[in-house]
C-alpha cells in the first residue's frame, strides 16, 4: 500500500485482496465476426452477471476494463450509452452487465488492460493480489490482460464459463493456455466461493475485500 494518498485522493476508497476485472464486456459488437462471438458472449453475461453480483456482496471491487472503440472524445458513460443503443449488436451483453455507481473504470487503447493505462496504479491502492478475470475475447484480451497479470505475479481466477470468443474451440484453447503456462485457475465460476483468500482460495473466516463506503465511480483514462 501507497505511504501517502492511500485511497488515492478519495478515487480509490477501497481495500481489498481480490479484484474482478470486466473486460470488454461493454460493447457494441460492430465488427465482422461478431454474430459468432454473440452466440456465446450472450450466456456469458448472465454468467458474468451473478458472479458480479456474489463478488461485490463479498466486498469484491469490480473494475470494468474497456476498450474506447475508437472514440477518444467519448468518457465510460458515453460508451455504456453507445453499447446499449437498441441498434447495437452488443446490447443485450452490454444491457446486462451495465456499471453500477460504485465500480472503478480503466479505459484501454489496446489488447491488455494494463498497457498505457492507470490499472496498476488502481490495482496498487487497492492492494489486491488476486485477481479474477471475466470478458471479451477470451483469446485476445483476456488472454493479453492476463499475460501481463502474470508477469506482475498476481493471482489468477478466469472462469471457464465468464469468458467468450468468436469460437468455443478458441476459448477453450485460451484457458488451457491459461491454466498451463498462467497458472490460472479456472473451474466455472459457481464454483468460487467468497470471500477468497489472497491466493484465491476460499477463506472462511474473513472478507475478501473490505467496501468501507460506497464512491461514485472515478474514471481512469490511459495515460498519454
Amino acid at each position: 500500500m501507497p505511504a501517502k494518498n492511500r485511497d488515492l485522493h478519495g478515487s480509490a476508497p477501497d481495500q481489498a485482496d481480490v479484484a474482478l476485472l470486466l473486460i470488454d464486456v461493454i460493447n457494441d459488437m460492430d465488427f465482422p465476426e461478431s454474430d459468432g462471438l454473440l452466440r456465446t458472449a450472450i450466456p456469458m453475461a448472465e454468467c458474468v452477471a451473478e458472479l458480479r453480483r456474489r463478488a461485490k456482496e463479498a466486498g469484491v471491487p469490480v473494475i470494468y476494463v474497456n476498450d474506447n472503440f475508437g472514440r477518444w472524445q467519448s468518457n465510460f458513460r458515453a460508451i455504456v450509452e453507445h453499447a446499449t443503443r437498441p441498434e447495437s449488436k452488443g446490447r443485450r451483453v452490454a444491457e446486462r452487465l451495465v456499471p453500477d455507481e460504485d465500480d472503478y473504470f480503466v479505459l484501454k487503447p489496446k489488447h491488455s488492460g494494463f498497457f498505457s493505462t492507470t490499472l496498476d496504479v488502481l490495482l496498487e491502492y487497492l492492494g489486491a493480489e488476486t485477481l479474477i478475470l471475466a470478458g471479451i475475447a477470451a483469446d485476445i484480451c483476456v488472454l493479453f490482460t492476463a499475460n501481463d497479470a502474470y508477469i506482475r505475479d498476481f493471482h489468477l481466477i478466469i472462469p471457464r464459463d465468464c469468458v467468450a470468443s468468436n469460437t468455443e474451440e478458441a476459448s477453450r484453447a485460451a484457458l488451457d493456455q491459461m491454466a498451463r503456462v498462467l497458472k490460472a485457475d479456472t473451474r466455472a465460476s459457481a464454483e468460487l466461493t467468497f470471500p477468497l483468500r489472497p491466493d484465491g482460495r476460499p477463506e472462511p473466516d474473513a472478507r475478501a475485500g473490505r467496501r468501507w463506503a460506497a464512491s461514485p465511480s472515478t474514471e481512469f483514462a490511459p495515460a498519454g
